[in-house]
């Protein structure tokens, strides 16, 4: 029997300012700004996601940009590098453009057979472009700026995750989440191992690897250049809380399912230090706009829409350069 889990959703990061977030994730690394909307928990504060043409699960990096937030340290009890999936092949035109973009020094590097270049966004985010294979082949790259079909990213490749103790998060991977290891490598001398999700795609989800390392590394803390969540997606409500009864049966402590609008949602953090959202593929974020408008309005949810004249007074306006 398949599990529920299909894969990753999206992952979620800290960034300083949103216009330079913007003016990256879409005019140098090309992906479509999604939907601007704002952080549920704190309005004042925007949320933006991006991905392929219409948002396919698995394809999504998000950010909360806290103006003039301070540098996060990338480290231990959290999830140190964002992959995502490029075309076999591409990997020159991405050094060139990066290049072209005045990222610094971008890194080749290789694994398990995937070529790879390592670099950081504006804010230090780890960052990671690889070579990729079928487990993208379902979404629907965003072509609509200047990068083309042949070099588009595909869609979010995988996470790699540095927990503050061995073996608990391989354990919750297989365990709760239905992953399985594919392989592993020495990096720096740190075991390096690889885990793909077992669970049916839903219709045009796509997935990704979770990578795991383990060896010394120095604590992490939280601010601008660092994941704050790591999301797992599943098809819809009954699968996510067939996942939500095995973590609690697991002893783990999970919130209720919370409404995010364009999924539902659970959170619980890992006795590795690291926080996880399982998160549904509907309703999907055309629910409030068409694919041709997707991510040209600021989008509020219905609980905030009463105060949207002085939540955009808070906000900076964003543009798409």
């Amino acid at each position: 029997m398949s599990h529920p889990v299909s894969g990753l959703h999206h992952v979620t990061a800290i960034a300083s300012d949103a216009q330079a977030n913007v003016d990256f994730h879409c005019g140098v690394l090309g992906q479509r700004l999604v939907k601007p909307t704002v952080n549920f928990d704190d309005p004042g504060t925007y949320h933006l996601y991006y991905g392929d043409t219409v948002g396919t699960p698995g394809s999504l990096t998000t950010f909360f940009p806290y103006p003039g937030a301070r540098r996060g340290r990338i480290g231990r009890s959290q999830a140190v590098a964002t992959h995502l999936g490029v075309p076999v092949g591409s990997l020159e035109f991405w050094w060139e453009r990066l290049a072209r973009s005045g990222v610094a020094s971008p890194t080749r590097s290789e694994f398990l057979g995937h070529p790879r270049l390592e670099f950081a966004d504006p804010d230090g985010l780890a960052m990671i472009l690889e070579e990729t294979d079928d487990r993208l082949a379902n979404g629907d790259p965003w072509t609509g700026g200047d990068v083309g079909l042949k070099h588009a990213i595909l869609g979010l490749g995988g996470v790699t995750l540095a927990p503050r103790t061995e073996g608990g998060v391989e354990g919750i991977l297989m365990e709760l989440l239905g992953f399985h290891p594919v392989g592993e490598e020495r990096i720096d001398g740190r075991l390096v191992r690889r885990f793909h999700a077992t669970g049916a795609l839903p219709a045009g989800a796509l997935t990704g690897s979770v990578d795991v390392v383990t060896g010394a590394i120095d604590a992490g803390t939280a601010g601008a250049g660092t994941v704050h969540h790591v999301a797992f997606g599943v098809a819809g409500l009954g699968e996510q809380e067939a996942v939500r009864r095995a973590i609690v049966d697991s002893g783990l402590e999970v919130t209720p399912a919370i409404d995010r609008n364009y999924f539902t949602s659970i959170y619980f953090r890992t006795p590795g230090g690291i926080l996880f959202e399982v998160a549904t593929s509907t309703p999907g974020f055309l629910v409030d706009e068409t694919r041709e408008c997707l991510g040209t309005d600021l989008k509020l949810p219905h609980q905030h829409e009463p105060m949207r004249a002085e939540i955009e007074a808070r906000l900076a306006r964003l543009s798409v350069r």
